[in-house]
């Protein structure tokens, strides 16, 4: 298994926008090609302004091919447009991740 642990920074004051328009937008083509996320959350504490979100694939190849396929998707690309007119976001950051073999996670 491999987890997509992606962080995103955002302005301050633009956390209820930016989620109102992923909501309307961008969940919908998101959960076509990659299914469900594994977790979506919203920091409460800690450094402000951000939120994670984490995707569960086999493997590299299955992560590659799910999203070329959503990257192709014209209401995906109709989101990322929507999303960089609202400039909410400061800063990406992403870490592909795998399990500790004494920790599985039963997906």
């Amino acid at each position: 298994m491999l987890l997509d642990h992606r962080t995103y920074t955002l302005k301050p004051g633009t956390m209820a926008k930016h989620l109102k328009l992923y909501e309307e937008f961008g969940l919908k083509p998101q959960q076509r090609h990659l299914g469900k996320p594994f977790a979506y959350l919203v920091t409460e504490s800690g450094e402000l302004n951000t939120y994670v979100h984490i995707w569960a694939y086999q493997d590299a190849a299955d992560r590659a091919t799910r999203r070329a396929a959503m990257m192709a998707d014209p209401e995906w690309q109709t989101y990322l447009q929507k999303s960089g007119e609202l400039g909410a976001l400061i800063k990406q950051e992403n870490k592909l991740m795998t399990p500790a073999a004494f920790a599985p996670i039963a997906r």
